[in-house]
This record gives C-alpha cells, sequence and structure tokens, in this order.
C-alpha cells in the first residue's frame, strides 16, 4: 500500500520549488497528484501532520482524494488543524493517533484598502467559513449551525472527541474500546507553524535560483539561513486556515 505524507504547510502549486528551495517541509496539490498518479489505483494511506496553510489548495487536494479510485485512509499522526482537515475530509476513512490533535476554526486573510474593501472582505470569509462547514458536514453529518459554532470557538479535538464530532472514525491501535461514546477533551500547550513565503521572499528567491556561479550558491546559503533564523523566532508570517 502507498502512502503519501501531508506534512508542513499546504501551500498552492506555483510556491512549490520555493519552499522546496528553502528546505521548507510544505506539500501543494499537484505534489499529491503525481503521488496519487503513481499510486494508479491501489489502496493508499495518507498520513497528514499539518497545521494547514492555503484553503484551496486544501480543497484541490481533498477532491483529489475524494475522486480517487483506490480506497483512501487518511492517519492523523500529530496534528490536523484549519486546512489539513479539509483534506481528511476527502478520505474514506480517517484514523487519528492516540496523541493526536485535530482543530477547526474560522478562515482567516489579509486585506488593506478604505472601509468598502474591509466589508468585502469580511463577506468573503463568512462564504468561506459557510463552504468550508459543507464539506465538514458531508463528512460528519452535523449541522451547518452547529459547525459554524464550532468554527467560531476555535474548537481543539482529541482523538475521543474528534470521534465524537464525526471527523474521525477510529483511534489507531485501540480496537477494543467504544469509539463512538467518550467526551475527553486535550490541549496542546502549542500548535506547528505554517511558514507563508512573504513575496518579498519569493521573489529574491527566484532570481538567486536565476544567478549563476559561486556568488549565487552563497547567496542561497545566506538566505536558507536567515528562513531558518526568522522561523525560530516567529519572524515569519503565518498562514492559520487557509
Amino acid at each position: 500500500m502507498k502512502t503519501i505524507e501531508i506534512n508542513g504547510t499546504i501551500i498552492p502549486n506555483d510556491e512549490q520549488e520555493f519552499y522546496d528551495w528553502f528546505g521548507v517541509e510544505a506539500v501543494s496539490p499537484k505534489k499529491v497528484k503525481a503521488e496519487l498518479k503513481e499510486a494508479n489505483g491501489e489502496d493508499i494511506t495518507v498520513k497528514v501532520n499539518s497545521g494547514g496553510g492555503d484553503l484551496w489548495a486544501g480543497n484541490e487536494i481533498s477532491y483529489e482524494l475524494s475522486t480517487y479510485a483506490g480506497t483512501v485512509v487518511a492517519d492523523v499522526t500529530g496534528i490536523a488543524a484549519s486546512a489539513a482537515t479539509v483534506i481528511c475530509c476527502g478520505a474514506d476513512r480517517v484514523r487519528m493517533s492516540p496523541g493526536a490533535q485535530y482543530m477547526i476554526h474560522n478562515v482567516s486573510s489579509f486585506a488593506v484598502g478604505d472601509h468598502n474593501e474591509m466589508d468585502k472582505m469580511s463577506g468573503i470569509l463568512h462564504n468561506a467559513d459557510k463552504a468550508t462547514s459543507n464539506v465538514y458536514r458531508k463528512k460528519t453529518g452535523l449541522s451547518s449551525k452547529k459547525l459554524l459554532e464550532l468554527m467560531d470557538e476555535e474548537t481543539w479535538m482529541d482523538a475521543d472527541k474528534a470521534i465524537k464530532y464525526g471527523f474521525v472514525d477510529e483511534i489507531i491501535g485501540d480496537s477494543e474500546r467504544d469509539t463512538k461514546t467518550p467526551d475527553s477533551f486535550t490541549l496542546q500547550n502549542a500548535t506547528p507553524k505554517c511558514i507563508l513565503l512573504t513575496e518579498e521572499q519569493k521573489a529574491e528567491a527566484k532570481a538567486a535560483l536565476q544567478k549563476a556561479g559561486e556568488d549565487g550558491k552563497e547567496r542561497i546559503r545566506l538566505m536558507q539561513n536567515q528562513l531558518t533564523f526568522l522561523s525560530l523566532k516567529g519572524g515569519i508570517s503565518h498562514v492559520q486556515e487557509l
């Protein structure tokens, strides 16, 4: 059985080369599509350990999984948060490690401009929340109203609670218990960072990639070190859902 890894930030297709170049863990729809093509209809396991990322990319990956010819089992091995939960909903069955976490929340974004632009963005976000709740509703059977409430509260779930709400079907390695009745809740102290490269960083990276010779190699090393430093000190922007 083939295994596909959904680790790190979920990103659009055209950003994969930048994340690969920086050595930052990330996954795009085209990366998943290539692995699905290679699997050629055989059953697959999708291992998920991601704090989320781009919503549209997450939806595209979810669609590819849902229409795949073979059986798809999603295993949440560490965390499935934000857009990563949308990906899980594309699997035929979702399993979760006993120590893993599952989190859903409202869609977030950025806006610049006057009050008209802010009102417009607010409408876009409400619409995106509703669309995301539709994905969750298909998986869980919960009402859109209940799901929007859970998203608005930024709901963190351990394996028991994720099963109770219907996001997860099974706890990995725990076959003797009744997985439909417990009501416990466990919080982690921190969540993985989802690194979003700025336009300036991507432009500089592209220029460095095109520059030949030792000078270009040295610039690459310096930029990689800078990215690592910014990540450690929290100076890189995060994509929280989406």
